[in-house]
């Protein structure tokens, strides 16, 4: 459980993508509308990956997500897509000249880059040129404009968790997080999904990101659920760092289930080594619906021979929103009207959608674990017009 420190930054590195709004033209929500294409011919899309990183990991990230580009348009019928790959080097520098190099080759719409800063640079380097960019990201800090999200935000998580825990009774919210731009993010997504929700966050304890702050903090954070008259304590901890520790002090400190519904903004059906813990337990969660990502894993793994990375869905996804739009036979099919209709877009881990402020909307379950075992207690909804939505 001590171990956790060693993994800080490839624990968090996944769940930012990157940090900061680097400047004003990608955080704005007025940009141009987006590139008309001739639906009749194949669609110039550019995927940007980060290839040539100095990040070992990233190479295999950047393997995943073109893998899964190719798979989603081998996938597609009666829409034909020009995919360019460049390598954006896991950099800023490297997104703006990426993304300049292929709206220069025509590029009708990007799909990438995998961090915020770079994404942040694609999208202020290809709004001059009125192309729309789908990031992998799931920053809201650096959408809006041109850029939008294709990784699910904490607000998204959070808003499903708190209105489902507000329907159920459980209104009155205590965050313990970690004082660190995570936990900090996420526990103002809470605070903004209560307000939403019609629930209230009666006290928020923060503990900073090491072994004694940890320590330090717990007894502090039981005691404010209690004197607030806490119903809920919500973790942003994530599963392979501070969520170990959070999730076995907390119970001793007294905070044990069913006094306090325990929430997480992070995947806890991923760590199965933690599914004794007291604090887990009888615990809510999110998770998208599996039934349509182990078809894409079959695909993935029947066509490349082994598992795709965990990324790598955020791809097929770009891709499958990119068709279903084209496959309207509407030349404006990639600009921000269309991009952001109602109905959303069939994705590898469920329904989803892209929001005017260029975040989205994605199609949540609420699982918990039971005896050691994940349990779906309320399903992620088909349609945005599910009660879950």
């Amino acid at each position: 459980m001590f171990s956790f420190l060693s993994k800080i930054h490839k624990s968090m590195r996944p769940i930012l993508f990157g940090l900061g709004c680097l400047t004003l033209a990608a955080c704005t929500e007025t940009s141009g509308s987006g590139q008309k294409i001739n639906t009749s011919a194949p669609i110039p899309v550019a995927l940007l990956v980060p290839y040539g990183s100095a990040q070992p990991t990233d190479q295999v990230v950047a393997r995943g997500l073109e893998n899964a580009a190719k798979l989603a348009i081998s996938d597609l019928a009666g829409v034909k897509i020009d995919l360019r790959v460049y390598s954006t080097a896991g950099t800023e520098a490297g997104a703006t000249n990426a993304a300049t190099k292929a709206v220069n080759e025509g590029a009708k719409i990007i799909i990438g880059p995998l961090y915020a800063s770079a994404a942040n640079a694609a999208g202020v380097a290809a709004r001059a040129r009125n192309v729309n960019v789908l990031t992998f990201s799931n920053n809201t800090e650096i959408a809006g404009g041109n850029v939008f999200l294709l990784g699910n935000t904490f607000a998204n998580t959070a808003d499903r968790l708190v209105s489902y825990g507000a329907k159920n009774g459980k209104r009155k919210i205590t965050v313990v997080h970690a004082n660190n731009a995570a936990g900090n993010l996420g526990a103002d997504a809470v605070r903004k999904a209560a307000a939403r929700s019609g629930a209230s966050v009666v006290s928020s304890v923060s503990y900073d990101f090491s072994q004694q702050g940890i320590i330090s903090a717990m007894a502090t954070a039981s005691q404010s659920a209690k004197s607030n008259s806490a119903d809920t304590v919500f973790l942003t901890a994530g599963v392979d760092s501070d969520l170990p520790f959070v999730g076995q002090l907390l119970p001793e400190n007294g905070l044990r289930f069913p006094d306090y519904q325990y929430m997480g903004l992070t995947r806890w059906d991923l760590a199965p080594q933690l599914h004794a813990m007291a604090g887990l337990n009888n615990g809510w969660f999110t998770m998208p619906d599996l039934n349509r990502y182990n078809q894409f894993s079959s695909r993935y793994k029947a066509v490349y021979g082994g598992n795709p990375h965990p990324l790598a869905g955020l791809a097929y996804d770009g891709i499958a929103a990119i068709g279903a739009l084209a496959g309207t036979g509407a030349n404006d099919a990639l600009t921000t009207v269309k991009l952001t209709q109602g109905s959303g877009f069939a994705g590898v881990n469920g329904t989803f959608r892209f929001r005017s402020n260029g975040t989205n909307q994605r199609a949540l379950a609420i699982a918990t674990i039971e005896n050691k075992l994940v349990k779906i207690i309320d399903p992620a909804p088909s349609s945005f017009g599910g009660a879950g939505f």
